[in-house]
């Protein structure tokens, strides 16, 4: 399967600036909804200020807005701050939400807040600049504010990684393309060894921008391995109270390897990638490198592997 060129402007790739219609898709999904909701409400004090980078239809922001005095709602995109601003007086408390037009790399608030939110993510912190943004946040906040942070919701993300067996026929059609699918096993796909986490991101700590991973697995049934499964679990606050995390496990990403390999039970996979966190897909799916027992395949090296690591 042939890449795009690598010349395609990265708003046509998704990136930062995500079209109209897919946050009316978000709006619908409850699965994301009620743990942010809940997680706002949680971490917002009762008269405080808050921030959202990167604030969509300002969904977010407003449900900080049912307990905050006055959110500041970032967004980029013309159309989305349209939308916002049409939005946001339609509800209950819209007036505390105050939607400004800016780039989130570059935005700071006129004074402290409580709470930060930003929701640029995407599996596997892929695509989207959730980690950039926050890091040139973080940097500029404390140069204005001194030391301490707000609180930061999400608070960790927690990626992973396992090999899988995927059925890529539709309707008879054979077609490895990468999938997105709701996380959990499904009738379509074989888990043939547990997931791995390869990193541990805690927001309100520094954390890297660049991920490289090398795991080893044994498979536990026999099965064709022809794919890749990410795994992405944000922990968006924490009741202490109740000891729980709030948590919202995102949707897996699926990358076919190009060369599919049969497996027994036993068998050793190794698994080798390394990516820049917002890179487009095709990045990611560039670097990955596999080894399956004593037999290499042809599209990497032992000496591949070892250099991603």
């Amino acid at each position: 399967m042939s890449l795009p060129p690598s010349d395609v402007p990265e708003e046509h790739l998704l990136g930062q600036f995500i079209p109209l219609h897919y946050h009316f898709n978000m709006l619908r999904d409850q699965t994301r909804m009620a743990p942010f909701r809940e997680a706002i409400e949680q971490a917002t004090p009762l008269g405080g200020k808050v921030l959202e980078l990167g604030g969509g239809t300002g969904v977010l922001s407003w449900f900080a807005a049912q307990r905050a005095a006055h959110v500041y709602c970032v967004e980029r995109n013309p159309a989305l701050v349209q939308a916002a601003r049409t939005l946001l007086p339609q509800n209950e408390h819209g007036d505390r939400v105050e939607v400004i037009q800016a780039d989130a790399f570059e935005y700071l608030p006129p004074e402290p807040v409580d709470v930060v939110i930003c929701e640029m993510l995407h599996v596997g912190l892929i695509r989207e600049k959730q980690l950039a943004v926050l890091k040139s946040f973080k940097e500029r906040y404390q140069q204005a504010y001194g030391p301490r942070l707000p609180r930061f919701i999400p608070d960790t993300s927690l990626l992973a990684v396992q090999p899988i067996e995927q059925d890529f026929c539709f309707g008879g059609y054979h077609a490895p393309v990468p999938m997105f699918e709701p996380p959990g096993p499904h009738m379509e796909q074989c888990r043939l060894a547990e997931p791995q986490i390869y990193q541990t991101i805690d927001y309100a700590q520094p954390y890297p921008l660049e991920f490289a991973g090398q795991h080893e697995f044994v498979a536990q049934r026999a099965g064709r391995f022809n794919a890749v499964s990410f795994l992405t679990n944000n922990f968006l606050g924490f009741v202490l109270r109740e000891q729980r995390g709030i948590t919202w496990f995102m949707n897996q990403l699926i990358l076919p390897i190009p060369e599919a390999v049969d497996v027994t039970a036993g068998d050793r996979i190794s698994l080798a990638f390394q990516y820049q966190a917002g890179c487009p897909i095709e990045s990611l799916q560039a670097s990955l490198a596999v080894d399956v027992g004593q037999q290499i395949l042809p599209w990497r090296s032992r000496q591949d592997l070892r250099r991603v690591a």
